[in-house]
């Protein structure tokens, strides 16, 4: 990086939010991406750290002069590639933008774009309020979230982060600064119009600076079951029949025995299921125990006529607590034995044929895929393992059977994760030319000359 331009950017931010030498940059090339597609980045990049959209404008407008590429990074908790820089340029941390704003008479927040979602939870908590959403790591950031239209386990009952944004300020790549929605529950104006433009697009559009998202009240009753099942058929066969009945859980999960004892045994934490083979996690929450308490009994007695073994029932918050985390660190268990991990999704009910045909793979290739996923949303999470003296095509074409097979049955290749670096060579299985074409050119519009995480997410 030329030294005049280093001296530009202190002079926006400040000299201590400049980052340039070589050991401390480091630090912030990659993300969680899987060992094997994981991309190589650029260390030729100086790390600079904005407090406001005033600065990020300043910062854009002086690499579209110069045509010098910006990489956005928030939390770097995404899985693919999608902050990581592939040529010399600008990392445009977001973590100095910490403002939380609780307004309890409308339940939203006013939130920059550096927080993180443990921040957020705790901000809401502190107001007696709820934030349902829970994608993942508590390290990620909301703007990132945001710009990845982030799911996890919560969504099935109150949906991906698109449903709980109602207002964004935005950067332009050129620098002009965007603000759009507000504190509204409806708005067909300026959110229906131009804020789902920047919600899902992985920052190749714009830099979200800071969002208006929708909070909930409290659920003042709460529990967690594991219902154990012989086989995954009759496990997954429930989950529709659950939904049909109009119980719709916070979570609900599935997981089998071997992938979940590998992440407890990792944490040192023992998994308090014996019996079974297949599990759904099903949480719950509710505004009184009452009706908490009938929908316990129901969802046990739809699982006991689907070939349930006895559930497991976790009433206090510590129980609850070690669930949730032997489910959430599945990925790092596997990590140091794994190439990569897939997020396709497929309508919910498909689920079991998705997972049949992942085996039918799995057993033409001689190989182990655990897998496991939110079975409320269709979403499955399915391992490709480290494989002694297989080559990268190897890998990667057992990774496009499990695509096609998702996309057979009216699936995609990425439920949540996104396309970043390392999915856009196959995008072009989901989307046609033409679409892509699209793409391409209201990329164009709004980045003329391709500074903002240039050759990310479009092939």
């Amino acid at each position: 990086m030329k030294e005049d331009i280093v001296e530009s950017l202190k002079g926006i931010v400040g000299e201590d939010w400049v980052i340039d030498s070589e050991e401390l940059v480091k630090s912030y090339l990659e993300d969680e991406t899987a060992p094997g597609p994981k991309p190589q980045p650029v260390y030729d990049v100086v790390v600079v750290k904005p407090a406001n959209a005033q600065e990020v404008s300043e910062i854009l407008k002086l690499a579209n002069r110069e045509k010098i590429p910006v990489y956005v990074r928030g939390g770097a908790t995404g899985l693919v590639g999608g902050c990581v820089p592939m040529k010399s340029g600008i990392v445009l941390s977001m973590e100095r933008m910490k403002e939380i704003e609780v307004d309890r008479e409308n339940l939203m927040a006013v939130v920059g774009a550096g927080v993180t979602l443990g921040e957020l939870l705790q901000a809401a908590e502190k107001a007696d309020l709820f934030f349902p959403a829970h994608p993942g790591d508590e390290g990620a950031q909301v703007g990132g979230l945001i710009a990845c239209n982030a799911g996890g386990a919560r969504a099935v009952k109150t949906g991906v982060m698109r449903n709980y944004v109602t207002g964004i300020e935005v950067v332009l790549p050129t620098g002009e600064i965007l603000n759009i929605g507000g504190k509204l529950v409806k708005d067909n104006i300026s959110a229906g119009k131009l804020m789902h433009l920047f919600i899902g697009t992985e920052g190749i559009l714009g830099v979200i600076t800071k969002a208006v998202i929708r909070l909930f009240p409290r659920f003042k009753a709460t529990a967690t079951m594991i219902v154990p099942f012989n086989d995954r058929h009759s496990a997954l066969n429930t989950v529709p029949k659950i939904l049909q009945r109009g119980i719709i859980p916070l979570g609900l999960e599935y997981v089998e025995r071997g992938p979940i004892e590998t992440s407890a045994k990792y944490l040192g934490l023992e998994w308090p299921c014996k019996e079974g083979e297949a599990f759904l996690i099903i949480i719950l929450a509710e505004f009184n125990e009452e009706a908490l308490y009938g929908e316990l009994e129901e969802i046990s007695s739809i699982c006991q006529e689907n070939g349930s073994l006895e559930p497991l029932l976790a009433e206090t918050s510590k129980e609850q607590e070690t669930i949730l985390k032997i489910r959430s660190e599945i990925y790092t268990a596997l990590k140091p034995d794994m190439y990569d991990i897939l997020d396709v999704c497929v309508p919910p009910a498909y689920i079991g044929k998705l997972l049949d045909e992942i085996d039918k793979i799995a057993e033409k290739y001689g190989v182990v895929m655990p897998v496991y996923g939110h079975a409320g949303d269709g979403n499955v999470h399915a391992h490709i393992m480290l494989e002694e003296g297989w080559t990268r095509e190897q890998y990667e074409k057992l990774r496009e059977e499990v695509y096609k097979a998702a996309i057979k049955l009216g699936g995609v290749i990425t439920g949540e994760h996104g396309i970043g670096e390392i999915r856009k060579k196959d995008l072009h299985l989901n989307l046609s030319e033409e679409e892509i074409e699209l793409l391409r050119k209201l990329k164009k519009t709004l980045d003329p000359n391709s500074i903002l995480n240039p050759g990310k997410v479009i092939p």
